[in-house]
């Protein structure tokens, strides 16, 4: 099987590790060639000190050489505000990184999550994958993030977060679990939602829901099987 380009695409510095952690080493693994796309940068506008986006910036540095990402991205959007960018304007950015990575597999945080640059980063990206616009990719899928996709509530707009694919990361999740200790701010301990033993629990749920020990759970946004 040839190798693939894959492109994870995150609100934040660390949604990646979270929701896709696992999946993404898998991949490198099997020789496919991975890429981070992250939408937004911490700024001193919105409350973030020098010396935290300072370890922010080393922190990307570690999780770059951790994953072996072939490409990194990071759009010039303010962390915290991404919902007072006029969309157009997000999807022209987005677009253009794609289009420049060509990706076979795309993975973004999922529609409901609380966090609305979580929200818009979903509505941005499936505006641009859509197939006339990204011809390459064929299967674009949504990760859960704990703290965010776990706290939306179902309203009638909002939808919960309802696996259908499930991928064993019995082999990679002790090294999800090192690029989760490189975010050290992102950390806090049981029982708060991003605990090493919240991870570690939310694999083996959804190992458990796939009968294998370890997994990570998506949802199948759309896949499209071409010709070989």
């Amino acid at each position: 099987m040839a190798p693939k380009n894959i492109l994870v695409i995150a609100p934040h510095p660390d949604d990646e590790t979270l929701g896709a952690g696992g999946t993404l080493l898998n991949h490198k693994n099997r020789g496919d060639e991975t890429h981070w796309l992250i939408m937004t940068h911490a700024t001193k506008e919105v409350g973030y000190s020098e010396e935290f986006i300072r370890k922010r910036n080393n922190e990307m540095e570690r999780i770059v050489s951790l994953y072996g990402f072939a490409s990194t991205i990071q759009l010039p959007f303010t962390a915290t505000r991404l919902d007072t960018y006029p969309l157009r304007e997000i999807i022209e950015k987005l677009s253009h990184a794609i289009r420049d990575i060509q990706p076979d597999v795309l993975y973004i945080p999922h529609r409901s999550d609380v966090h609305s640059d979580h929200r818009v980063t979903h509505e941005a990206a499936i505006a641009s994958c859509k197939p006339f616009r990204a011809p390459t990719i064929k299967k674009v899928l949504s990760y859960e993030t704990l703290s965010e996709t776990d706290a939306a509530v179902p309203d009638g707009k909002n939808q919960s977060f309802a696996p259908n694919l499930f991928v064993d990361i019995t082999g990679t999740l002790e090294k999800k679990m090192e690029a989760m200790e490189i975010y050290q701010s992102e950390i806090g301990k049981h029982p708060f939602p991003r605990s090493r033993e919240s991870v570690r629990a939310l694999a083996i749920l959804r190992g458990a829901a796939a009968n294998v020990p370890l997994a990570e759970a998506f949802v199948v946004l759309r896949e499209i099987e071409r010709p070989s």
